[in-house]
């Protein structure tokens, strides 16, 4: 417990540090801009590949679920885009995103540290901490909730094709079942939280990046544990701005 609130305190003593102003607006734009580039581009295959098929997949679930008569087809295309918009796209892309993007930040920060560049960093005056992890914060905050609504139109377009070149669901049924009591704020609630997921998926793994020590063995303990403490702290998060927003 003490070893967990130890951790807990180093954490948010280095995102004090990570949020004083920057040194130099002009490199941070650039560092941004690269950031948005690699955290953005570099994961928009990944999750391409994974909504379509997981929309064609919830979609051919639901309709081999439909066993009475009673239930009409459209609810199909109601249940394909609910289940994107409220937890598939933000949540469980986030956590593919957490385990992708986190990795690589834990591993770069991480190797930087045992290189001791970040150490040459301070001693020429420069806060590391904001001029490393800032940008790529700031980067996810803006590149993630779009990946997101990316996310969501490839998922529905994923079961509109399994509704048009099926014999048992039609594409007007599909269609119809998308735009039937769509609320607005069910995606303003998914965007809200994935802010929350990208935060948590650039700023633990900074954390365990910025204090790894040892060697090229810690790096790979590092990005373990940044996946998995950002994977739990999303889940968690999830729950909470769940119970607070939708009920």
């Amino acid at each position: 417990m003490l070893k967990a609130l130890h951790h807990i305190g180093k954490y948010f003593i280095l995102l004090g540090r990570v949020f004083k102003k920057p040194d130099n607006f002009k490199l941070y734009g650039r560092q941004i801009i690269n950031e948005m580039a690699s955290l953005g581009l570099g994961s928009l295959g990944l999750i391409s590949i994974i909504s379509l098929f997981m929309g064609a997949v919830v979609t051919i679930q639901t309709v081999a679920a439909i066993d009475s008569p009673l239930i009409p087809l459209y609810t199909v295309g109601y249940a394909t885009r609910q289940s994107f918009i409220l937890e598939l796209a933000p949540t469980i892309m986030c956590l593919i995103l957490a385990g992708k993007i986190g990795s690589n930040i834990s591993s770069e920060i991480g190797t930087m540290r045992i290189t001791e560049q970040i150490d040459a960093l301070e001693i020429m005056g420069v806060n590391s901490a904001s001029y490393l992890i800032s940008p790529k914060i700031t980067a996810a905050l803006v590149t993630i909730p779009i990946i997101v609504i990316y996310s969501m139109f490839l998922g529905v377009f994923g079961g509109w094709l399994v509704g048009a070149y099926s014999s048992s669901l039609s594409a007007e049924d599909y269609l119809y079942g998308l735009r039937w009591d769509f609320k607005t704020f069910h995606v303003i609630y998914a965007l809200f939280k994935t802010l929350f997921f990208a935060f948590i998926i650039t700023s633990i793994p900074s954390y365990h990046g910025y204090y790894t020590r040892g060697g090229a063995l810690e790096i790979g303990k590092s990005s373990t544990k940044s996946v998995v403490y950002s994977s739990i702290t999303i889940l968690v998060v999830n729950y909470i701005l769940t119970q607070l927003l939708l009920l």
